[in-house]
């Protein structure tokens, strides 16, 4: 039995990367670390303070770690988890903003992301939450506190928090003068200024369990998020399961759809944009992503290689 993870390149004439290896050339530097279980990459003109910058992004995860994280008992998710309480439990405005977005996109996928799925991901073997998987509409926020209808309700913010990690290091890079770079954060990824070259940042999305390219894109000012049934999942002789939930079905989610990539304005909603739209599916997807105008790329397997569907303005940020 084996894992997988999906991995994104950071492509272009000055850079090539494979998942968790980064080459820079004389233009550019590289830097590099552990995050949230998976890898951060980012890569910045060659002379710019890559010590400064690694200490922005780790200070970053660190941060958003300690509140978001399950898998930490003193985060601020696992104690409203461990609270069978179901008055209003107050949470931190950073928690709190990183809930809302995750309620706003339950909500706007009618269910397909679930901040409340995480004892199903667990009874899966992808997670330590345990509970009652009763679903979104049983988690009531309010300014400055979250509640649950029933005890055994949980949050699970896994699907969203590693995008909105990836918001607060690109801001807090800006901030500290790091204006071109890109950053990848667990295979989302942001742009930031241009290339050294002069031109825009390209990043290249990896075909679904394989080092080949599909894509490469310029995101631009946009975030790019991928989600797929082989990166966090398992394979086995005998089975394939996908760490991705459908809570619909409260089982792991299947079909012919291998992987959705998404770009949108922020790495949290592109990070649960891209788990709703491949629980979806090959059919169900693409429609809600051209009904609310999202751009996404869609791969589902064909032949020897992979059939697409583009939605909304994806098309516009292809370079290859």
């Amino acid at each position: 039995m084996s894992m997988t993870r999906r991995g994104m390149i950071l492509g272009g004439a000055a850079l090539t990367a494979a998942p968790g290896l980064a080459v820079a050339t004389t233009a550019t530097q590289s830097i590099g670390g552990l995050a949230f279980g998976s890898v951060w990459r980012l890569v910045l003109p060659a002379g710019a303070d890559a010590e400064r910058a690694r200490r922005v992004v780790e200070a970053t995860v660190a941060r958003v770690d300690a509140a978001m994280s399950p898998w930490r008992a003193d985060s601020e998710v696992a104690q409203f988890n461990a609270n069978g309480s179901t008055d209003w439990q107050p949470m931190s405005a950073e928690t709190m903003s990183v809930a809302t977005e995750a309620h706003r996109v339950a909500r706007l996928t009618s269910g397909s992301f679930d901040p409340t799925v995480g004892p199903l991901v667990a009874r899966y073997g992808f997670g330590p939450i345990s509970g009652t998987p009763l679903g979104y509409r049983a988690l009531e926020l309010d300014a400055g506190a979250v509640r649950k209808v029933a005890p055994g309700l949980t949050l699970d913010l896994c699907g969203i928090a590693k995008g909105h990690a990836l918001d607060q290091a690109g801001e807090l890079l800006r901030e500290n003068g790091f204006t071109n770079g890109v950053l990848e954060l667990g295979g989302e990824v942001l742009t930031l200024g241009l290339h050294p070259s002069g031109r825009a940042w390209q990043v290249a999305i990896e075909q679904p369990g394989g080092l080949a390219m599909q894509r490469i894109v310029a995101p631009g000012a946009l975030a790019l998020a991928t989600s797929g049934h082989l990166p966090q999942g398992y394979a086995g002789p005998r089975a394939s399961v996908s760490h991705l939930i459908d809570p619909a079905t409260a089982q792991p989610s299947v079909g012919a759809l291998a992987a959705v990539s998404v770009l949108v304005a922020t790495g949290c909603r592109a990070d649960a944009l891209a788990t709703a739209l491949t629980v979806l599916g090959p059919d169900d997807g693409p429609a809600l992503a051209q009904r609310l105008g999202i751009s996404a790329l869609f791969l589902t397997k064909g032949g020897a290689g992979f059939d697409e569907i583009m939605t909304a303005s994806f098309a516009d940020h292809i370079i290859a």
